[in-house]
């Protein structure tokens, strides 16, 4: 099988296209014919060697998430068989003509929905659900995302308004996405650079981290919450907390399955409803072929993708 990796840390110029060996499914993991593969920014952190928790040991192969057929199952899977048509988070392997699955993180492509879709879909899909639910907006007036044009957060600006938000903001890198975004539902449309984002809000979902965070903290209004989701870390000073009275909470995809399986199924199962009643698009920036991975990522650093880049085995 063709799969990609890095042997250094660095920019998009470091990923590789090489044969390999199959792997073998373990205990409790599908083994996935890949059909689409989403890139992501935590991706693109990671290979740049600077990812939350640091480099991945070397050589590594990106993570993130992926849409095919299942060809093995490991031992102790169930509710999966050869042959069914799944998406998943991945830990690590997904630029791979097969890669590696855990089982509690698959879910099912329903009949009539392309792999493409899937991956544009559920996981940036998954991710502003949980995010959505665990800042619990119903009743917030104002909710601000960062990173907004992005494969989750302009899944995130639609899903706010479907839960009845009365003002999302969406901030962005450049202006020339506010439009895209304001076609989502957006009620405003705010650059990084801009001196001020507006009024403060109720929530802010930051999906961006590092220097940013500060002014995303800032963003929220005494007494607001501010979601933490994203690979960039960053810090703020504890007296911003108190003095505001403002919270910051951390979420993970891997902990949110694996501890709220019933609400992780149950979102799966909204998701591709709202998306089948046409209330909740996915866009997809651009498809690529595998050894096109760093034209892919030169995408994601330059932040000029609307929605989700996907890579084609």
């Amino acid at each position: 099988m063709r799969r990609v990796r890095f042997h250094a840390y660095g920019g998009p110029e470091v990923l590789r296209v090489e044969d390999a060996e199959a792997p073998v499914p373990g205990p409790g993991e599908l083994l996935v014919r890949t059909e689409a593969i989403g890139v992501t920014l935590p991706c693109v952190r990671r290979v740049r060697g600077d990812g939350n928790g640091g480099g991945d040991p070397l050589p590594a192969m990106p993570g993130g998430e992926i849409a095919g057929v299942v060809v093995a199952c490991g031992a102790d899977v169930t509710g999966f068989a050869v042959g069914d048509r799944v998406t998943s988070l991945t830990l690590t392997g997904s630029y791979a003509e097969l890669a590696l699955a855990p089982a509690f993180l698959a879910s099912r492509i329903p009949d009539g929905a392309t792999a493409v879709e899937a991956v544009a879909l559920v996981r940036g899909g998954h991710v502003a659900l949980a995010v959505l639910s665990t800042a619990a907006p119903r009743g917030a007036e104002s909710v601000l995302i960062t990173g907004a044009a992005g494969g989750t957060g302009h899944l995130a600006v639609q899903l706010a308004k479907l839960q009845g938000v009365p003002r999302v903001v969406a901030a962005v890198s450049s202006a020339a996405k506010a439009e895209f975004l304001r076609g989502l539902g957006a009620d405003e449309v705010v650059t990084y650079d801009q001196e001020s984002w507006g009024e403060p809000v109720d929530v802010v979902l930051d999906g961006v981290g590092g220097a940013l965070l500060p002014r995303a903290l800032a963003a929220s209004a005494p007494g607001g919450r501010l979601i933490f989701f994203n690979s960039g870390g960053g810090t703020v000073p504890a007296y911003e907390l108190l003095a505001g009275d403002r919270t910051i909470t951390g979420l993970t995809m891997r902990r949110f399955a694996a501890v709220h399986r019933t609400r992780y199924a149950r979102h799966h199962a909204q998701l591709w409803e709202l998306a089948g009643s046409g209330r909740l698009r996915a866009a997809v920036h651009a498809e690529l072929p595998l050894a096109e991975a760093a034209k892919a990522h030169e995408i994601i650093e330059a932040r000029t993708n609307l929605g989700k880049v996907v890579l084609r085995p």
